[in-house]
């Protein structure tokens, strides 16, 4: 603050107006400056605390859930050290009163607006790159991955808009009365559409089929899953038609995956020779025809090893069972009928007399 002084000065008898003095006011810097410092000091120790924050690895949290999590936070978490700043910055300045109450209440009002939305924000963006990371993970259908995407992004935010609007004194009850009583109207205008939809999220939790996954759903529907969409599963059946069945029908019906735990499967061979037959020389033939077919059929496996198995036999014949594995189901059939042909040739080499046809048990 300035000050001028009146005053006179005398010269030769006549006097004349005094130069002005003025005085500086200077009590105003000092809670200017420690407003200023408390701003730096809060944000660097905010900015400190949030490097620190950003570098740590928690073991129980995946590499991927990490890298999402710094990806969607590295950027919006600066604007957070400084409204951390503000705050304490505020909260001085309004106990030394540089400024009028009423810019104290609009400085608080504007940065909680601007918190509030950057966080809201931040965690949709941050809840749609863990949703994609997942459905990546599990091999999960587009269609259901940008559905998963969009439904907890807006989620998110409209949790975060109530949040503001409760922040800022208004009341939000009649608000989520009136979404509930919609909610209602709605659930019941697109009950099997929301029936399919939901039965798509259980599949997707419980995982019980994945895209690429050969499976059998019920007793009629067998093949390779396609996609696994947010009302519907299509199944490329090994006619190779396309059947498209609803993720309800998917999930009442008991499901087979042939790829789980893993695509080998297991079969028996049964052979019935004539009674009259050596049970050791059909052993020996059967052991090591199937030896010499484990490395030349392709899909039958070498390990586990085949084995032959002496069952008891019917009426007027004696029953073997050559037990083996494929590396995938669709192999079946190939290697069924090689291992009958090889079988047959070699028991007609033999002189072994079949007394009915091999069939698989």
């Amino acid at each position: 603050m300035w000050k001028r002084w009146p005053g006179s000065i005398s010269t030769g008898g006549s006097s004349a107006p005094a130069p002005p003095e003025f005085e500086h006011d200077v009590s105003w810097l000092w809670p200017l400056g420690w407003t200023t410092a408390a701003f730096a000091a809060a944000t660097l120790g905010a900015l400190a605390l949030r490097r620190v924050l950003l570098a740590a690895r928690p073991r129980w949290a995946s590499p991927e859930a990490v890298s999402a999590t710094v990806g969607a936070l590295r950027g919006p978490s600066l604007w957070w050290c400084v409204v951390v700043g503000l705050y304490v910055a505020n909260e001085i300045a309004e106990d030394y009163a540089l400024l009028p109450q009423r810019w104290h209440r609009l400085l608080v009002v504007g940065v909680n607006i601007a918190f509030v939305l950057s966080v809201t924000v931040t965690l949709a963006g941050l809840a749609g790159s863990l949703v994609s990371r997942a459905a990546e993970r599990h091999l999960i259908g587009g269609a259901v991955t940008g559905l998963a995407q969009t439904v907890s992004r807006v989620v998110v935010l409209v949790v975060g808009i109530l949040v503001l609007l409760s922040t800022l004194g208004v009341q939000i009850t009649p608000i989520l009365t009136t979404l509930g009583i919609g909610g209602v109207a709605v659930a019941l205008a697109l009950q099997d559409t929301l029936s399919n939809l939901f039965a798509g999220i259980h599949l997707l939790a419980d995982s019980p089929l994945r895209v690429g996954d050969h499976v059998k759903v019920g007793s009629n529907v067998e093949g390779f899953v396609i996609d696994v969409g947010w009302r519907s599963t299509r199944i490329r059946a090994l006619s190779n038609d396309i059947v498209v069945v609803p993720n309800l029908v998917v999930a009442r019906e008991t499901i087979t995956n042939y790829d789980l735990p893993d695509p080998r499967g297991a079969f028996r061979l049964r052979i019935s020779v004539d009674v009259t037959a050596d049970p050791d020389a059909v052993d020996k033939a059967l052991r090591d025809e199937i030896d010499v077919a484990s490395g030349k059929i392709p899909g039958l496996l070498s390990l586990p090893a085949p084995s032959v198995t002496r069952l008891f036999g019917g009426e007027g014949s004696l029953d073997f069972a050559v037990s083996y594995h494929v590396a995938e189901m669709t192999d079946q059939f190939r290697v069924q009928h090689e291992l009958r042909r090889r079988v047959l040739e070699r028991l007609q080499r033999e002189n072994i007399a079949m007394r009915a046809s091999a069939q698989v048990a």
